[in-house]
């Protein structure tokens, strides 16, 4: 008898025991299945989050936009009440950019009598996106510092976190992300009171700290989407700049009776501000010039066409060039910028009287190659430098400018060459910083002085590039020839 009780309850111990482990089995199966889920849901969430980040990206969207995006995805991901992003300035401070929900703000609110009426959401909206803590104040501050997130799942208890007498900002429980890329930390993401009043887990506690990961990078590789977007926009620009501009040059020179005529534009950039041009007066009368606007870019080609317009105008009225110079400078000045000004050198060709007339505005010398081809080889050729008075366009008062400014006249003969260039020729400079200078341009005309004009040109522009070191910035570089055939 006794033998069978212990066996009975040997075996009800044993049910009791089979019992018990099978329901802790069956609950830590339970919890199993709900870390799974969770951990489904979790990689669902970042997903998607990634994927809108991606499309914003891909969008170009501005960083107000994005930083929107950030906080709405946080607050679906831990369901929580309201969320912000804080954004670290340039000096340092930490700026509220982007808010959902009524956020509770960082710092106690001041009453202002003139918000009462306003709705309580666009009144915290305005708080936050005016507030700005100093570097290292409140939570805010310490998570930049430390680059750590801060997680508080009882916010009544906890001395950091700001008390407001408006309940619909009290604080329950909250998130503190850092976002950080490189090393760099870009802001905060924070999340304040789960919707269903309870504290955040330790999951959305992780949660939020991945997504800020993630944010960061994305803030990251969107400023370098913009970037690139702003630079393909500058390009078409600029390209449209260009052929605007191209516009303007003359290519092709008219076919006129003993003379030849050559021009070469280098750019040094895409837009440049040099130019020259060429005007039919009459029969045997011909206007040339070349010009110099100071900087670069698209500031340089707007004024170089502004220039260009009025001077076309000018020099058909039949002036001399110190009249259309001192015209010219009259309209130009008080349009033109401060820091900006012309430098032209202009000059009338006569062929029946094999004379040149020109006048100088700042400009570089014109170089004139005197070569007779009837004459003996016994008298060498020479090159005089064409210089005159005068100061560049846009600087003086059209007073001081018209005193300054004057008119030369020199022989203009058979086989003689008229040179016009721009500083970016002589100024170009070799690795030692020496530049190439006036005596080797001298020396090129003379060296080659058979050539005709574009052969010249493509020549002069051969030899500045040995001469130049590829590592210096180069000038426009402008070339306009004429030769008495």
């Amino acid at each position: 008898m006794l033998l069978v009780i212990c066996f009975l309850g040997g075996l009800i111990l044993g049910c009791g025991a089979w019992l018990i482990g099978h329901r802790n089995w069956a609950s830590l199966r339970k919890q199993l299945l709900e870390q799974k889920n969770q951990l489904s849901q979790e990689k669902k969430l970042a997903v998607e989050f990634m994927h809108n980040l991606a499309e914003a990206i891909g969008e170009g969207v501005e960083r107000k936009v994005l930083y929107q995006r950030i906080v709405h995805t946080a607050v679906i991901t831990t369901n929580a009440m309201s969320a912000c992003i804080y954004e670290k300035l340039p000096n340092g401070r930490l700026k509220g950019v982007a808010v959902e929900g009524l956020f509770p703000p960082q710092r106690a609110i001041k009453s202002n009598h003139d918000e009462k009426d306003a709705p309580r959401a666009r009144f915290i909206e305005k708080i936050l996106n005016s507030e700005i803590l100093e570097a290292e104040e409140g939570i805010v501050g310490e998570v930049v510092k430390t680059r750590k997130p801060v997680f508080i799942p009882d916010a009544q208890s906890d001395p950091r976190v700001i008390k407001h007498n408006d309940q619909s900002l009290s604080v329950r429980s909250m998130i503190f992300a850092p976002l950080v890329h490189d090393d760099q930390c870009l802001g905060v993401l924070a999340v304040a009171n789960p919707a269903n009043g309870l504290p955040f887990t330790e999951t959305d506690f992780s949660m939020i700290n991945s997504l800020g990961e993630q944010a960061a990078l994305a803030i990251k590789n969107s400023d370098a989407m913009n970037l690139r977007f702003e630079k393909t926009r500058m390009d078409a620009d600029l390209r449209l700049a260009h052929d605007v501009q191209e516009l303007f040059l003359t290519r092709e020179f008219p076919h006129i009776k003993g003379l030849e005529i050559g021009a070469k534009y280098v750019p040094s950039a895409q837009v440049g501000g040099d130019f020259y041009d060429f005007y039919k007066l009459s029969s045997n009368k011909f206007c040339l010039c070349v010009a110099d606007v100071s900087g670069k870019g698209v500031p340089a080609s707007l004024l170089m066409a502004l220039c260009q317009t009025h001077l076309k105008h000018l020099v058909n009225k039949n002036r001399s060039p110190s009249e259309v110079l001192s015209l010219l400078n009259e309209e130009l000045f008080p349009r033109i910028r401060k820091d900006m000004f012309i430098t032209l050198f202009l000059a009338v060709l006569d062929t029946k009287l094999n004379k040149v007339t020109y006048a100088r505005a700042g400009h570089e010398p014109a170089l004139l190659l005197k070569s007779d081809p009837k004459k003996s080889d016994q008298e060498p050729s020479c090159v005089l430098e064409l210089r005159g008075n005068g100061m560049a366009l846009g600087i003086l008062e059209p007073n001081l400018f018209n005193e300054l400014v004057q008119d030369e006249v020199t022989d203009f003969s058979l086989g003689n060459l008229l040179c016009l260039y721009t500083d970016g020729v002589t100024e170009t400079a070799n690795a030692e910083k020496e530049e190439f200078g006036l005596s080797r341009l001298k020396d090129e005309l003379l060296n080659h002085q058979e050539l005709d004009p574009e052969s010249l040109n493509q020549k002069i522009i051969q030899d500045l590039n040995k001469f130049r070191a590829e590592e210096l910035d180069r000038d426009d570089l402008t070339l306009l020839t004429i030769k008495r055939v």
